[in-house]
């Protein structure tokens, strides 16, 4: 009796925080539907005159399809980046054992550890004259999340059986057909969930296309807000109904695959 109070009542504080956590979601969808100034005062209340209109001006003033059109080139092309860069990395360092990849292992974790630099960052792709491109930023969201991916796949490797490797060797399987055909296959699960964290991590990321994208036509779809903020006024209405755009495509993709991220953070503790 008294574990079935404790479980009643853990559920009670876990139904509380996450009240707490879609407080913020419902004052934005509430503030996206009111005028200039009811928005300014963000409440909770329900708009006097619902202002249906903010989504409209958002169409007639943002270059909002050229956002999203980039915004799904880094991400998309960013995913493919690590997912690949990653699986490769935790193959090798999993299934050889010596100091040199031991020492790239701990590299990366620091990378989950230690901040970007964003001035250095510059500094370099001015150096390399990328700066600016499509290349350079997923480049740097390449190397940012690299860490994660390759931290989540190492410890997922190591519930793959070498043996299976060795039969394949034995059958005369090449080391690359080997990662390929029967390595690759197996990360799916993991894959999935890496690359939703990825797309989840770029879609939202403001500081990294504000500091190295130069070309406002290269921007993100986060970056559009700049279109409805001016240094005297601000209609908060709008503000508010373009984060709801903005967010909304991959709100809807979180919740229709959270079940693949919780399977591909445990797949790992849960086998062999």
């Amino acid at each position: 009796m008294r574990k079935k109070w404790t479980l009643w009542m853990l559920e009670i504080v876990a139904v509380c925080l996450a009240c707490l956590i879609l407080i913020p979601f419902l004052m934005i969808l509430i503030n996206s539907f009111k005028g200039i100034r009811e928005s300014a005062l963000f409440g909770l209340s329900l708009p006097s005159e619902w202002q249906f209109t903010n989504y409209k001006e958002i169409f007639q003033q943002a270059n909002i399809l050229r956002g999203f059109k980039n915004s799904i080139l880094i991400s998309g092309l960013v995913v493919i980046c690590v997912n690949v860069f990653a699986s490769m990395a935790a193959f090798i360092i999993q299934r050889r054992d010596n100091r040199f990849l031991q020492g790239a292992y701990y590299t990366f974790i620091m990378g989950l550890i230690v901040p970007v630099s964003i001035v250095p960052t510059i500094k370099l792709l001015g150096d390399l004259h990328i700066r600016g491109t499509y290349f350079s930023l997923i480049m740097y969201y390449t190397a940012v999340l690299l860490p994660f991916a390759v931290f989540l796949l190492v410890g997922f490797m190591k519930s793959i059986p070498r043996e299976l490797d060795e039969a394949a060797l034995l059958e005369g399987c090449g080391y690359f057909r080997l990662y390929w055909q029967i390595i690759l296959p197996l990360l799916l699960t993991v894959l999935v969930t890496v690359s939703i964290v990825v797309m989840v991590s770029v879609w939202n990321d403001f500081f990294g296309p504000f500091y190295l994208m130069t070309d406002s036509t290269k921007w993100t779809i986060v970056l559009q807000i700049f279109n409805f903020v001016t240094m005297y006024s601000t209609n908060w209405g709008v503000v508010f109904a373009f984060m709801v755009i903005v967010v909304s495509p991959i709100l809807i993709i979180y919740l229709l695959l959270q079940r693949y991220i919780i399977d591909g953070l445990t797949a790992g503790s849960m086998k062999g």
